[in-house]
């Protein structure tokens, strides 16, 4: 056997990358997937639906409040889910981007930190990882681990970018 096949994943050459990616992974999925478990679904003790559909009234949304709650929802859970396996990196990352993106646009006049109103820093902490992982694809312990999303990602992310903006945009215009 060649030395190239001895490797494990874990090596002086990648230096926990893949790994890294993992958990980026994992970490976002559990941030957005119990989010939206939370607020659309009531799970885990957080409130109903419409108390997620007043909450979003709240932020300026006046329009199909209860489609963009649950167009809200299954996308962060769905993202989720899929950013866990590894599966449709891309498609899960443009999603919970699109929607951090809009959580930022919300909040954005509270400030970073909330001086004037609820802070954005986890809305763009959560856009940052989403974006991170548009931009590196999902490693080698997904799925999509053969597929040209993981190998070639940069294409890939420049459209799911494209998609998560215009997600954004959709939302603040149409709802």
């Amino acid at each position: 056997m060649s030395g190239v096949a001895n490797m494990s994943r874990w090596s002086d050459e990648n230096g926990g990358l893949d790994f890294g990616l993992l958990v980026l992974r994992l970490m976002l999925s559990v941030a957005m997937g119990a989010h939206g478990l939370t607020q659309v679904f009531g799970l885990f003790g957080g409130a109903d639906m419409a108390h997620f559909e007043n909450l979003l009234r709240g932020y300026g949304f006046s329009h199909n409040i209860e489609f963009l709650a649950w167009l809200t929802g299954i996308t962060e859970v769905g993202g989720a889910v899929l950013l866990a396996l590894g599966l449709l990196t891309p498609l899960a990352a443009a999603g919970l981007l699109g929607v951090a993106i809009s959580a930022v646009r919300v909040k954005w006049s509270g400030g970073l930190f909330g001086s004037s109103g609820p802070g954005f820093e986890l809305e763009l902490t959560l856009a940052a990882m989403a974006l991170a992982l548009l931009l590196t694809g999902p490693g080698w312990y997904a799925l999509d681990r053969h597929t040209a999303w993981r190998q070639k990602p940069l294409g890939f992310a420049v459209g799911g970018l494209f998609l998560a903006i215009c997600a954004a945009i959709g939302a603040g215009s149409l709802f």
